[in-house]
């Protein structure tokens, strides 16, 4: 089976239907395994999951490299999401940056990391409260003037700064955090998105994992694992979470599926149904889950699962925040 495509906005681009998340092959969920993730990265594209995800942050530097490494010769049949956005000092993540001449900087080495001429969509990884969204798209659109970036997109933006942004230059896509345990878009992103023709990218559709099914308790994740810190994994939230997502379980139980698959088509069915393109991108560095993943997209859940699924994971139904302060301190929201 190959990925049918989606749009993302009005302004031509086209990716696979499910992405890749490539941010686990370099740090946050165990160590790294470099073949194992290049092998799994050669599958994608076999499966027509050319939808690869990346940063300058992840790592920080060495994901876009490992894509840069594991491209060669293939650079062609992909459609690479990068994204600019934080001050990086001693290899640590110290705040944001998105000067106009510090955006220029990073596109320039995240070219040569990724060892191509053009990045095809380029987002800003966080609002940055000191610099104007107006002059982040100004920033961004001579980029595309030049060639060196395709598309523009941003991440975890909020209303005012998308209408900002798109203001002045078209944003194609919206990068946030959207699941069946994460429904902070409903209200007031995904109307704007309809309106205004911009696709939503979710990141983390499977919860973190959580909604895989195959999840322990935050102590039970090893050092250097981000399970360990996220409030949702913790005590009581946990056990009420687990609760919640029993319902994935069993609609994946009775359809003879992973729950993971169960999580992905859910989100794919709101896609048509909002009027919006909506591409997740769920990551891993193994093939099994990736092909678990790219199968999703041959699922098709009825009315009465998706009214199933949609009352048992309410926002009311989740416990916990999805970041810890420091993260949702940088969430525009």
């Amino acid at each position: 089976m190959t990925l049918e495509t989606r749009k993302l906005g009005s302004q031509g681009l086209e990716v696979s239907a499910i992405g890749l998340g490539c941010m686990g092959m370099s740090q946050s969920y165990g160590p790294a395994d470099e073949a194992g993730s290049i092998a799994t990265l050669h599958r994608a594209i076999e499966l027509g999951c050319t939808f690869l995800d990346t940063a300058e942050v992840y790592g920080p530097y060495t994901n876009e490299a490992l894509l840069g490494r594991a491209l060669k010769g293939k650079r062609d049949q992909v459609t690479i999401a990068t994204k600019f956005g934080f001050r990086i000092e001693n290899g640590k993540q110290v705040g944001t940056d998105s000067r106009p001449e510090h955006i220029r900087e990073v596109v320039e080495a995240s070219l040569v990391r990724l060892a191509t001429d053009h990045i095809d969509l380029l987002y800003q990884h966080r609002v940055d409260p000191e610099v104007p969204m107006e002059d982040v798209a100004g920033a961004v659109g001579r980029l595309v003037a030049q060639g060196k970036v395709r598309f523009f997109g941003l991440s975890e933006a909020g209303a005012a700064n998308i209408r900002r942004a798109h203001a002045v230059h078209p944003v194609s896509a919206v990068q946030s955090e959207y699941s069946l345990w994460e429904r902070n878009l409903e209200p007031e992103i995904i109307p704007l998105l309809r309106q205004l023709g911009i696709g939503l990218v979710p990141f983390s559709p499977l919860g973190r994992g959580f909604l895989t099914g195959e999840v322990k308790r935050a102590e039970d994740y090893p050092d250097g694992d981000y399970r360990r810190n996220d409030p949702r994994y913790q005590g009581e939230n946990y056990d009420a979470n687990v609760e919640a997502a029993a319902k994935v379980r069993d609609v994946a139980a009775a359809r003879g599926v992973k729950p993971g698959q169960i999580a992905l088509a859910w989100l794919l069915a709101k896609g048509n149904g909002f009027g919006v393109d909506i591409v997740p991108i769920p990551g891993t560095k193994r093939i099994r889950y990736l092909e678990e993943n790219v199968a999703a997209a041959a699922i098709k859940l009825d009315a009465a699962e998706m009214a199933a699924l949609d009352e048992a994971l309410a926002p009311g139904k989740i416990s916990g925040p999805r970041y810890t302060e420091r993260g949702m301190a940088m969430v525009d929201r």
